[in-house]
């Protein structure tokens, strides 16, 4: 009679396995940079085409009235601020609807704002909390957001946030951009040349969500800044952003002087601060918009240059990185 001989099967050992996991562990921490390389670069790939969706509107705009939206309706003007059409503070994102496809945003916008009755203030405007994709950059891992209209007293009137600003110019005071408040400039006004002159750029909202309004942009200062426009090289922004409480929480300390809050560096959205410049959850630098259309990828070590990319007519001479 013969036996059946059973083949020994022998385990793993207990350094064997702990071999194993370690080369998985290695080839993950290999991989896992190129995967956030990927990811990075598809988000930027998407922002981009966020951008020139806007800078489509925006040429778009321009051939229709013949000059670019304004950057912000002004508020106090009392001409128009206690009658209809009761637009004041409408930043040039609320303008550009019907040219991204949201002609039933901006006729509903219209309709209530020449509504009147006792709430006709901007903020007050149905189309405050509608979140626009095309407005949040992808690599914000936050998403779309919207300021609680309850918790600053506007019940029921949360206020969307966007990503991206208008060039103001260099200061507020300045006029010398291309979207600022009650601003009526034409593309061919950009004599430094569209292709050296910024149209709109990054910067992602604070935790808090007090600024950034993408409908209702009364800025700061009335005129948007903070809001829906961004200036280059204004210390009175980055004094106010570091030195001012907000309407919704006490901000944290500013890792640094306001002069150093200025143009575009980078930020944290953690600090109320870093409200007052551009920068981006991309890596090193901001994307922007530029006036022929085009989009790039500006990194912070052209903080220096970026005063007279802001500039439309400054007949600034200097060197793209």
């Amino acid at each position: 009679m013969f036996r059946v001989r059973v083949p020994y099967r022998r385990g793993f050992t207990l350094i064997e396995l702990l071999v194993v996991i370690a080369i998985i562990a290695i080839l993950i921490g290999l991989l896992l940079p190129a995967v956030q390389k990927v990811r990075e670069a598809a988000n930027r790939m998407k922002c981009s085409n966020n951008l020139k969706q806007m800078g489509l509107a925006l040429h778009n705009y321009n051939d229709t009235y013949g000059t670019l939206p304004k950057g912000q309706y002004a508020w106090v003007n009392q001409a128009t601020a206690m009658k209809p059409p009761y637009e004041g503070s409408w930043s040039w994102q609320a303008q550009i609807q019907p040219f991204i496809e949201g002609d039933n945003i901006y006729a509903m916008s219209k309709t209530f704002a020449a509504s009147g009755g006792s709430n006709w203030y901007s903020w007050y405007n149905p189309a405050c909390p509608i979140k626009q994709k095309i407005y949040t950059c992808p690599s914000d891992s936050r998403g779309g957001q919207s300021c609680p209209g309850a918790s600053i007293g506007l019940p029921g009137h949360d206020q969307a946030i966007t990503s991206y600003l208008g060039n103001a110019g260099q200061t507020s005071s300045s006029f010398d951009g291309v979207l600022y408040m009650d601003s009526q400039v034409r593309i061919t006004d950009m004599t430094d040349g569209t292709s050296n002159t910024i149209m709109v750029g990054e910067r992602p909202p604070a935790s808090d969500l007090d600024f950034g309004w993408w409908f209702a942009a009364y800025g700061y200062d009335g005129q948007g800044n903070g809001d829906c426009v961004m200036t280059s090289n204004d210390i009175a922004i980055a004094n106010y952003f570091a030195n001012s409480g907000n309407a919704v929480v006490t901000p944290p300390p500013c890792d640094g002087p306001p002069a150093n809050k200025v143009g575009m560096v980078p930020g944290k959205p953690q600090l109320f601060c870093d409200g007052s410049h551009y920068w981006s959850f991309h890596p090193g630098g901001v994307m922007f918009l530029f006036g022929d259309g085009a989009t790039r990828y500006v990194p912070y070590t052209a903080n220096p240059i970026l005063p007279a990319l802001s500039t439309r007519a400054g007949g600034e001479v200097f060197q793209m990185p």
